[in-house]
């Protein structure tokens, strides 16, 4: 019995010949990059760029944008090539298990709870937050205790300051009804999915439109504060510190290398989609990030889950910001949904390879979900939304999905050396160059992270690792096939 045994290629191939079954071939590459542009552009944006550039980087967080595109950049065509050659449910745990063993393949599986679950209650607390700026619009005011985890000190763009309060009501409110909504096999369609791209796109272009005459420059000295003497507090090391917080911008790039089956030309699709997807992202991202940090001085956004509605209120289209604040509450919501949707097909996939108890891959008789999943995580991800601060939770997320990046670019080297032979529709170019790098970037980023994100890393990884050893390894169906 083997920890470092791999699920055979074949056998992959033909879990995902009977699950998958039936799956045409219609995506163009014009509908991958949308793929990746809803996927894409979500709380990350809406939320983190105003805490990255208060606490890291400055009006420079436009070149943290652009470091954190390159490191995607390196690790998406590695996805790709991946994507192509195992279109199977799981994603990176999926790719971990065919090319470095069962134990990679769990420590991957057990780090996604970081990017997906995590993410789900970055983006409720980040939502939480832009309801009650449109509920106190309408002079609704719900009670601070209910509002706001004890940890954090939450600004209203009205200037209120809630010093800590006991719950965030709202985020645990959206967390739910969208984990119910999960388990009756709620999903968005493709047309509803391409309408909410184009709402998404234009919320950014508007801001970034309306949002320009009211710049002020002087926000903007000194473009690169200087360094405190801390490393990641402003200075270079404050950029890459700040890379590492908005790389959570870019989480969702990989929703693009899961439709490798369905793309009509995946040799030429696949990076197109990918790399179309961060171009136009990172253009939209660098623009909008000059024009907030531009709006208000930087410091300013210091523990600010909603900068983009605390921005927009300094300009003179006050008429508009309650529509920009219900289309972002649109796209985080659906961003909630594919987060959930995602984690909850991880530990289906984890469970039926006996890593995990079968409660995990129960499915509903009626709705045909694996309903007791999406029970658990309403659960976990509510605790997370309703009592650890946004910024905590963000640092979680990057950390956790740059783990997961890194592991991936490993794979395709190991892949390349163990089965040079196998088919790809899509191979990664300028091997060993482009997972080298993406290796090395992702690195970096996580080095940049305050070190309280690693010692959440190395708490969640070794319990992890204790859950391995006393269930996954004595009932995996790899190792124990008699079972």
């Amino acid at each position: 019995m083997s920890i470092w045994k791999t699920k055979p290629l074949s056998v992959l191939l033909n879990e995902a010949s009977e699950s998958e079954k039936g799956l045409k071939r219609t995506l163009s590459s014009r509908s991958l990059v949308a793929l990746g542009v809803g996927a894409i552009i979500g709380a990350g944006l809406f939320s983190l760029t105003g805490i990255a550039a208060a606490e890291h980087a400055g009006p420079a967080v436009t070149l943290s944008f652009i470091l954190a595109a390159v490191g995607c950049a390196f690790a998406g065509l590695c996805y790709a090539e991946f994507a192509s050659m195992i279109p199977v449910a799981g994603s990176a745990y999926t790719y971990s298990y065919a090319t470095m063993g069962e134990f990679m393949a769990w420590i991957i599986g057990w780090d996604l709870v970081l990017e997906y679950a995590l993410g789900a209650a970055t983006v409720g607390v980040s939502w939480s937050r832009y309801l009650l700026e449109l509920l106190n619009k309408y002079g609704i005011h719900l009670p601070h205790d209910l509002i706001c985890s004890p940890w954090e000190t939450l600004k209203l763009s009205d200037g209120t300051i809630i010093e800590g309060g006991i719950i965030n009501l709202p985020a645990i409110f959206i967390v739910s009804m969208l984990s119910l909504l999960l388990i009756r096999g709620t999903k968005e369609s493709a047309s509803i999915n391409n309408f909410l791209v184009v709402v998404k796109v234009i919320v950014v272009i508007m801001f970034i439109v309306l949002g320009w005459s009211f710049i002020d420059t002087a926000n903007y000295t000194p473009y690169i504060p200087e360094n405190t003497g801390v490393f990641g507090e402003f200075g270079w090391s404050g950029i890459a510190a700040g890379a590492g917080t908005v790389f959570f911008a870019f989480i969702g790039f990989d929703a693009v290398s899961t439709a490798a089956q369905e793309a009509k030309n995946p040799q030429k699709g696949m990076p197109i989609g990918i790399l179309g997807s961060l171009v136009i992202c990172t253009i939209l991202y660098v623009l909008f990030a000059h024009v907030m940090t531009g709006l208000v001085p930087y410091n300013e956004f210091a523990g600010d889950a909603k900068p983009a509605a605390t921005a927009f209120a300094r300009t003179g289209y006050t008429f508009l910001q309650t529509g920009l604040i219900v289309a972002i509450l649109a796209g985080y919501t659906s961003v909630m949904l594919v987060m959930l949707m995602g984690q909850s097909r991880v530990f289906y996939t984890m469970s039926k390879d006996g890593l995990l108890p079968s409660f995990f891959s129960d499915i509903h008789a009626k709705f045909r979900t694996p309903w007791k999943t999406n029970l658990f995580f309403m659960v976990f991800v509510s605790l997370f939304a309703g009592f650890v601060p946004v910024s905590d939770l963000g640092h979680m997320v990057s950390i956790g999905t740059l783990l997961a990046f890194v592991l991936v670019c490993i794979g395709v080297l190991v892949m390349r050396k163990k089965m040079p032979d196998a088919p790809r529709s899509f191979r990664t170019p300028l091997v060993p160059f482009v997972p080298i790098a993406g290796i090395l970037i992702c690195l970096a980023l996580m080095y940049s992270l305050p070190n309280e994100s690693w010692a959440r890393l190395v708490v969640w990884m070794a319990l992890g690792v204790v859950i391995y050893f006393v269930y996954g390894k004595k009932n995996s169906k790899l190792n124990n096939p008699d079972k």
